[in-house]
């Protein structure tokens, strides 16, 4: 047995990725039908040999040289998935590109429901973990896309009473329910969405994006404050983390002191 060393961890901890990437890419699709009609083969080519059955074993041995071709032919489709997956850098996390993509499709369904005045509760995660909320609402585990999301909050549909909440690249869970703020100055000004809102980044350094389905006005809330009738390059300053501390005045109820909307200080790096 030769010597087990650093290398041959690091090497076999390197195959193991590729092959768990590839059982990923190829689970629920037809190549996993192919994937074991060629291992039946494998096996009768044994028992071809075990069992002297030259005929056969003459067959398989003289097809043997092309499987490499067929399975590039037959397995394209997976391969350049397999391709674009490990080109994405999933060990980094959200790429900037994607993470662009991402925020567009946000901020395309936050425009529609706004437009058609749907009521709307979107809280995206920070750095601080929702874990223990996400398991109060519906999970879902699926791609963030502004169908998705208009579907979800469409009035009348199983999943449009509580939040969605967002983590990372995915939708995580829906009908999510929030706890309430307490401050008492805001139980008589705000309505239950937004007092959700505020809850939630009271308990967590979230941000929640609120659509009123009375106005049909965008609101933000973070750090435990909230500002109310922003616009969406508001927002989409925000979500891509553009914006420093700093104080900022984008509301009559900021320029008057008001205690819903206050000199702000967001802060998404």
């Amino acid at each position: 047995m030769p010597k087990f060393t650093v290398t041959s961890a690091i090497d076999i901890l390197v195959v193991a990725i590729l092959v768990y990437q590839l059982l990923l890419i190829i689970r629920g699709r037809r190549a996993v039908h192919i994937l074991l009609g060629l291992g039946i083969l494998g096996l009768i080519y044994v028992v071809a040999i075990w069992a002297r059955l030259e005929l056969l074993r003459t067959i398989l041995a003289t097809l043997a040289p092309y499987t490499a071709i067929a399975l590039i032919v037959i397995f394209q489709s997976e391969l350049r998935r397999m391709l674009a997956r490990l080109g994405r850098r999933p060990f980094l996390g959200v790429t900037q590109l994607e993470r662009r993509e991402l925020t567009q499709e946000i901020l395309l369904a936050i425009a529609h429901l706004s437009q058609k005045r749907i009521g709307a509760l979107i809280v995206l995660e920070n750095k601080l973990g929702l874990r223990t909320f996400v398991e109060s609402g519906v999970t879902l585990d699926a791609a963030i896309s502004r169908d998705l999301l208009c579907s979800i909050f469409h009035t009348g549909g199983a999943l449009h009473d509580g939040a969605v909440i967002i983590q990372g690249d995915r939708i995580t869970a829906a009908a999510w329910f929030l706890p309430l703020t307490t401050n008492p100055a805001l139980i008589t000004e705000l309505g239950t969405r937004h007092r959700a809102a505020l809850g939630i980044t009271e308990e967590s350094d979230c941000m929640a994006v609120v659509v009123s389905e009375e106005t049909g006005k965008i609101s933000i809330a973070a750090f435990s404050e909230i500002e109310l009738d922003v616009s969406l390059e508001r927002v989409e300053d925000l979500l891509t983390g553009r914006l420093e501390r700093r104080d900022m005045r984008t509301s009559p109820q900021a320029q008057h002191g008001s205690p819903v909307v206050r000199e702000s200080t967001f802060d998404r790096p």
